[in-house]
Parts: C-alpha cells; structure tokens; sequence
C-alpha cells in the first residue's frame, strides 16, 4: 500500500525539526550550512556589538564561509549550501562595523554601569580588563584595529572604547578599516585555499578547521605581539639608563660629599696651625 503524500511530508518535517534541534551553535561547520548568508551576518553584528556574542567562532565561521562561497561548498558542506561570496565581501564588513558601532554606542550612552555585574560563564571583568589594556597601551585608533583579530577583546573593546570617550565619528573610521581587514580577509583566504583543501582532506575540513585558523589568528597578531616586545625592550632600555643615571648621580654626589669633607678638614689643620 502506497504511503500517504500527508504521511512523508510530515516526516520530512520531524526529520528536519530534529536535525535544527541538533545544531551546535558554536559549530561554524554547522552555522554555514543551516543558516547560510543570513547567518554569517547576525553572528557577525552579535560577536562585536553584543557583549554575550563573543563566545561566536567568528573567525573560523569567516574562513568557512569564504570555503561556502566556492566551487567546492555543496560537495564540502552538502547539496544547496554555497554561498554568494558578493553577499559576504560587502554584506559581512556592514554587518560587523555596525556591531562594533551599536557596542560603542551603549559604552558611551551607559558607562562603566554596563560591566558592574558579577563574574558568570557568560562575562568575567577580566575580559573588560584586557579590552582596556589594549586601548591604553596601542591607542585607540591601532586598538581599535588589531582588535578586530583578538577573540574577546573584538567584542569587549568597542564598548570600552565608548566608555573611555573615544570620539564616535573616529571610531567609525577605524572600526570600518578593522572591519573590512578582518572579515574580507579571513573570507578571502578561506575562498582561495577552498579547492586546495578540498582536495587534500576532501569534506572532512572540520577536522583541520581548526589549526588553519589558529595559524590565521597567529599570523593576525603578529603584528601585536612585535609591538609588545618593542615595547618591552625600549622599557628595560630607559631602566637601564635610569638605573646608570641614579648610580651616577649617587656616585657624583657621593665623590663631592667627600670632596667637601677633605676641603673642609684641610681649613681645620690650617687653622689649628
């Protein structure tokens, strides 16, 4: 007996219904193929305007998308899946220079009242402590940037750069130049390097997602890390010159206290002559 028409297009509904409710959303895998174009653009807005967005694998869900986007993505992620690579290269950078705006629009309109809360799973003050360590020690104009590269701090800085006072309208020009760097970046790598890694590992990419992005991020903060220890150096530099200049000063103050001493003691023979 024939299965009812009514009978299969409910299955396939379970069955769909079943396959969403198994969706790891911190899966970029995942993310790419249920969501799509759509998605790549609200996780994008939530890492770096909401404060509870940073747990998003922003970067790997970049390189992946970028992998969507080619001639590979149907037969890597199943039938249906690629991804219109115009959509991402101009759709991707709006959607996360507008997230870093809405974030320093709520750090300017709330202040240090949007971190007064306790420590949970989903906010610790250390990451705001970072985020400001950036700030302070690049500028806001190099930290806004590089920012963009750093898991956390990308979605912490831009309110603490409102609650630091950063001007809006400079905000906006560097958050579009870390926005366009970071996103077409990382989409254009992973777009380029598709066909290569499709066929060395074939659809197994999330087993390797990983290192290729952690080699992406190394690479990214490279640039931060030689500022740092150009840092560091030109610090132990100038206490270096600071410690020769005190010993020096003690030493020359030392060398007139006996002078003075010898002076004085020589008029006193005299005298008693």
């Amino acid at each position: 007996m024939p299965v009812p028409f009514v009978a299969v297009d409910t299955a396939e509904h379970i069955r769909a219904f079943s396959e969403n409710l198994a969706l790891n959303p911190l899966d970029p895998k995942d993310l790419v193929h249920t969501f799509g174009l759509v998605g790549v653009w609200v996780i994008l807005f939530a890492e770096t305007g909401l404060l509870v967005g940073f747990f998003f694998p922003g970067d790997s869900l970049l390189f992946l998308a970028g992998v969507a986007a080619s001639s590979v993505a149907d037969a890597i992620f199943g039938d249906g899946t690629r991804i219109s690579l115009a959509g991402l290269l101009i759709g991707g950078p709006i959607c996360a220079i507008l997230g870093a705006q809405f974030g320093h629009f709520l750090g300017a309109r709330y202040g240090r009242r949007m971190f007064e809360r306790p420590n949970s799973r989903l906010f610790k003050q250390e990451y705001v402590e970072k985020a400001e360590y950036y700030f302070q020690k690049f500028g806001p104009a190099k930290a806004v940037v590089l920012a963009r590269f750093i898991p956390i701090v990308r979605t912490f800085l831009n309110p603490v750069a409102g609650v630091l006072g950063m001007p809006a309208r400079q905000f906006l020009l560097w958050n579009i130049v870390g926005a366009v760097l970071w996103v077409d970046g990382i989409l254009l790598v992973g777009y380029l390097l598709a066909r290569q890694i499709y066929d060395a590992i074939g659809d197994h990419i999330d087993k390797y997602i990983l290192p290729v992005v952690a080699l992406i991020i190394v690479i990214s903060v490279l640039p931060i890390a030689l500022e740092m220890l150009r840092d560091r150096r030109a610090r132990r530099r100038a206490k270096a010159v600071a410690v020769v200049a005190a010993s020096g000063a003690a030493g020359a103050a030392e060398a007139l206290r006996e002078h003075g001493e010898g002076h004085g003691g020589g008029h006193g023979s005299e005298s008693g002559r």
